[in-house]
């Protein structure tokens, strides 16, 4: 789910460079993560879901490439 919603707001041009403030053009590195926590019985509890994405300007001179999963926040309606 997280990856067609990543694909889609670089394709429209919804998710924007921090530093250039132009739409991103490309990711690399998508992985999705759970972090669990395991009780005293050794039974499995999911704590949160994420996903973690690189993602890359790739306008002009523009070098800005970060690796976050806070990837939501570059995203503008």
């Amino acid at each position: 789910m997280s990856l067609q919603i990543i694909k889609d707001a670089i394709e429209g041009k919804k998710m924007i460079c921090p530093k250039c403030k132009k739409a991103v053009q490309k990711f690399e590195k998508f992985a999705e993560t759970i972090d669990a926590v395991r009780d005293g019985f050794n039974v499995q509890e999911i704590d949160s879901h994420a996903s973690r994405v690189t993602l890359i300007c790739g306008n002009d001179d523009c070098a800005w490439k970060e690796r976050t999963e806070y990837w939501e926040n570059y995203i503008v309606d």
